[in-house]
């Protein structure tokens, strides 16, 4: 039986219904002479939750001893939110990448993760040990390993590449308490909320966006924004559980 010339048409439309994976278009850097400019706060709706009680029960002479108390959410004055992820979705170009002053990091101290939360561009992960013990450092993109390094040593750092954007979890399987986030962005325009949570997002062509804030325990929430040349846009964000 032959095949027909259409056949490779048919099975690309069958790909994209059935939703195979097909590689996004890469980040194009140009000249933004008017950029606009996003200043906002993020807000949490909502009584605060409790914090999450851990108990310590390896490695005490480094860790501690007893219950460790975890706040599930970060919030200062009027309900302001800390370190909360803010980015904008779907933006194929605009300004240049910022360049790397070092390679970005996670460390191991006194068996919790520093800095906590963070938002990187693809490229190279270091994974540092500043503890006297074990920490088996393993990061996912959902249930897909990122990568999985163990550190006997104080003082280890072992490299890893994140080429793949998207929200890293963190987590130490040695002690099953530690967690830490790490947001690889695939493009510059990003940042995390400061104590008082407030963020700026700057330098961005004229046009129709979504902005997305994401925190460890409410999620994410999207929101329409529209940017005009050399203006400022205001943007509260209210994120709830």
């Amino acid at each position: 039986m032959k095949l027909s010339r259409m056949a490779p048409v048919v099975l690309a439309i069958t790909a994209a219904v059935a939703g195979w994976p097909f590689a996004a278009l890469p980040y194009e850097a140009v000249a933004v002479s008017d950029g606009g400019t996003i200043k906002g706060k993020v807000l949490f709706q909502g009584s605060p939750p409790a914090t999450r009680k851990v108990i310590l029960t390896k490695d005490r002479e480094v860790c501690g001893s007893g219950v460790r108390e975890v706040d599930q959410i970060l919030l200062g004055p009027d309900q302001a939110v800390q370190d909360a992820v803010v980015y904008l979705k779907n933006v194929e170009k605009g300004k240049a990448w910022d360049t790397r002053s070092a390679t970005p990091h996670i460390d191991n101290v006194k068996c919790d993760f520093k800095p906590h939360v963070q938002v990187i561009s693809a490229g190279d992960f270091e994974i540092v040990n500043s503890d006297p013990v074990l920490h088996n450092t393993h990061g996912f993109y959902g249930r897909l390993t990122a990568f999985n390094v163990a550190l006997p040593n104080q003082g280890q750092r072992i490299k890893k590449p994140l080429k793949r954007s998207g929200l890293v979890r963190v987590e130490c399987d040695a002690h099953g308490w530690m967690l830490g986030w790490v947001y690889v962005a695939d493009n510059p325009y990003h940042a995390v909320t400061a104590k008082d949570g407030t963020f700026t997002i700057n330098n961005i062509p004229s046009g129709s966006y979504t902005l997305v804030a994401w925190q460890e325990y409410t999620g994410e929430i999207e929101i329409p924004v529209t940017v005009k040349g050399k203006e400022v846009v205001p943007v509260t964000v209210e994120l709830k559980k």
